[in-house]
């Protein structure tokens, strides 16, 4: 199936993996066109025109979150992360600190001292990529509120705790395909359907399930349907929605 909303062949090259965002073994990065896409029909199934708040549950690295947020600023209102590694959380708070001014600046800076101090042009190129991404930043509505939590995406209990005051409208997640990351948790069995159980029940009504694989398709053997779902490239996306209330109320209260 081919782009709906994503159909530019953007440049993306500030957004690369190991640039200006950290990575490290392990910790896969996501196609940001593809990220793009699914985020601009995750808001298309939830409707309306306020900004998102966006929550990956799954967020390893933190790197889909981070390039949504500062692809879409207008769009979004704030990100919440959460994970049940310590390390993936650490990785996930440096990029997600990339949401702020302050917070690339800073990277700048460490970019272009190691461009001296390595004598590698590619630091200073980095840099320059920093500096770029802080002003596209400020220049559509500055710093993004984020949050980064630990919780087992299995388990409501400690996913409540995560969210906290945090109402998230979309959740959108890669979840873990066993190449180079795993599930982990008590409920790792349940897989996908497990994932999307746990969080319909901890989501205010209406609010928008993004799951993407690497495969045909989301791998689903009961529970709830997906509203749609489509396949590019090599990752297939299912997109769920919680029950709609006619009365407009929290269905977590």
């Amino acid at each position: 199936m081919s782009y709906r909303h994503a159909t530019v062949r953007a440049d993306y090259r500030d957004l690369s993996s190991g640039s200006v965002l950290h990575s490290a073994a392990g910790f896969p990065a996501f196609p940001v066109r593809l990220a793009s896409e699914i985020f601009q029909r995750a808001l298309a199934l939830r409707g309306g025109d306020r900004p998102a708040t966006v929550w990956d549950p799954c967020c390893g690295s933190g790197y889909l979150l981070t390039v949504l947020a500062l692809s879409h600023r207008r769009r979004i209102a704030s990100v919440l992360a959460s994970d049940v590694d310590p390390e993936a959380l650490g990785l996930a708070e440096r990029n997600l600190a990339l949401l702020s001014r302050a917070g690339l600046a800073a990277r700048a800076a460490d970019l272009k001292a190691r461009s001296v101090r390595f004598a590698k042009p590619a630091y200073g190129a980095a840099a320059h990529a920093a500096d770029r991404l802080a002003a596209g930043l400020a220049a559509v509505g500055g710093d993004v509120p984020h949050a980064v939590r630990q919780a087992d995406v299995f388990d409501p209990g400690q996913l409540r705790r995560a969210l906290g005051h945090h109402a998230p409208d979309i959740v959108i997640t890669d979840v873990p395909y066993g190449e180079q990351t795993h599930w982990h948790g008590s409920g790792a069995a349940a897989g996908v359907t497990g994932m999307v159980a746990a969080l319909t029940a901890v989501l205010s009504w209406g609010s928008v399930i993004a799951v993407t694989v690497r495969g045909r398709k989301v791998p689903l053997d009961r529970g709830p349907r997906p509203r749609t779902s489509f396949k590019i490239g090599t990752r297939a996306v299912a997109l769920f929605q919680t029950p709609v209330s006619p009365e407009g109320t929290d269905r977590r209260a």
